[in-house]
C-alpha cells in the first residue's frame, strides 16, 4: 500500500494536555516532547490538527498553540463537564460572550464551537440540568459566527438530539466526534446533517465496530482525542490494526520514542486501519474521503 497517498486531518487533539510537557497526574517524568509529537504526525500524513478548546481557558491556550504553526487550528468552547465554569468566577452571560469574543477575534485560527454538548456518564462534575442549559446558550456562538459545532455526546443523544432539532435552522452542521453510541443514535444524528467522528473509543466492542461500520463514509471523520482513547490490545477493533509504534513507558522515555498508553495524532493512521477493515474499504480511498468530508466542514474556502 502506498501510504504517501493517505492525508488526514485529526479533528480532536487535547495538544495542551500536560502529558505532552512530561507531566502525568501532577508528577513530571520525562522533558516537553510535543515538538517530537508534532514532528511525526506531520511525518505521519497530518495536514492539519484541530486543537480541543473544553473551557474558556483552555480554548485561550489551545488557540496560543494554534498560531505557533500554520497547519494547527483550534475550537473555542466549553465542555458540559465544565459547564459549571459559567457560574463560578463571572456572570454567565460574560463568559459567553467571552467565548463569542475570543472566536471572532481569531476567525483564522478557529474553525469551529466547542466542544460542547451533554455527557450523562460523568454527571458529578456537572449536572443534566446544568450541562443542557448552556450547551444550548454555546449554540448562539455558532449561529452569530456561522461556524460549525464540535459535539460531545456520552449516553445523552436524546437530549442532544432534541436540543440540536430545535435549533437547527439557526446552525450550520457540525460533529459529534467520538461517538460510541448504538445504530439509531447514529442515524438520529445523521438524520440532523451531522457528521460522526470516530476514535479509539468508537472501536472497543464488537457492538461498536458493528455501528461504525454502517456509517456511511460520505459521512465520517476521525481523530484521535489524544492523549487519550488509543486503540488498546483489549480492544475489539485492535485485531485489524496493522501499523504499530515502538514506545517506552514514560519512566523511561527517551528523546525521539513515544509513550506507552499516551495516543498520539500520528496513531490516527490506527484508525483509518480498522475502519477500512470493517467496511471492506480501499484504505486509500477511505482516507481520501474522509479527509475531504473534513475539509468540507472545517474548511469550507478551500478546495484542497
Amino acid at each position: 500500500m502506498n501510504k504517501t497517498l493517505q492525508r488526514f486531518v485529526d479533528i480532536g487533539a487535547n495538544l495542551t494536555d500536560e502529558m505532552y510537557q512530561g507531566i502525568y497526574h501532577g508528577s513530571k517524568k520525562h522533558e516537553a516532547d510535543l515538538n517530537d509529537v508534532l514532528k511525526r504526525a506531520w511525518e505521519g500524513g497530518l495536514k492539519r490538527m484541530i486543537i480541543t478548546g473544553t473551557s474558556l481557558s483552555d480554548s485561550r491556550a489551545a488557540l496560543e498553540l494554534a498560531k505557533t504553526n500554520d497547519r494547527l487550528y483550534s475550537t473555542v468552547g466549553c465542555h458540559p463537564t465544565r459547564c459549571g465554569e459559567f457560574e463560578k468566577d463571572t456572570e454567565p452571560d460574560t463568559y459567553l460572550e467571552s467565548l463569542l469574543q475570543l472566536t471572532l477575534d481569531n476567525r483564522d485560527k478557529v474553525v469551529a464551537v466547542g466542544e460542547c454538548g451533554l455527557d450523562y456518564d460523568r454527571t458529578q462534575f456537572c449536572p443534566p440540568d446544568v450541562q443542557r442549559k448552556y450547551f444550548e446558550k454555546q449554540l448562539s456562538v455558532a449561529e452569530v459566527t456561522g461556524l460549525p459545532l464540535f459535539l460531545h455526546c456520552r449516553n445523552s443523544a436524546s437530549d442532544l438530539v432534541k436540543i440540536l432539532t430545535d435549533h437547527r435552522e439557526k446552525l450550520t452542521g457540525g460533529v459529534v466526534h467520538s461517538f460510541d453510541g448504538n445504530r439509531e443514535e447514529a442515524q438520529q444524528i445523521l438524520d440532523l446533517d451531522l457528521y460522526i467522528g470516530l476514535n479509539g473509543c468508537s472501536l472497543k466492542t464488537e457492538e461498536n465496530l458493528t455501528v461504525a461500520a454502517n456509517i456511511p463514509s460520505e459521512r465520517l471523520m476521525i481523530e484521535t482525542d489524544c492523549p487519550w482513547c488509543e486503540i488498546r490490545p483489549t480492544h475489539a477493533g485492535h485485531k485489524h490494526v496493522r501499523t504499530t509504534f515502538p514506545t517506552k513507558k514514560k519512566e523511561r522515555w527517551e528523546i525521539g520514542t513515544m509513550v506507552k498508553s499516551r495516543n498520539e495524532p500520528n496513531c490516527i493512521v490506527q484508525v483509518l486501519e480498522v475502519l477500512a477493515a470493517i467496511k471492506n474499504e480501499d484504505q486509500n480511498k477511505l482516507a481520501e474521503t474522509i479527509y475531504g468530508n473534513t475539509i468540507k466542514v472545517f474548511f469550507p474556502s478551500e478546495t484542497d
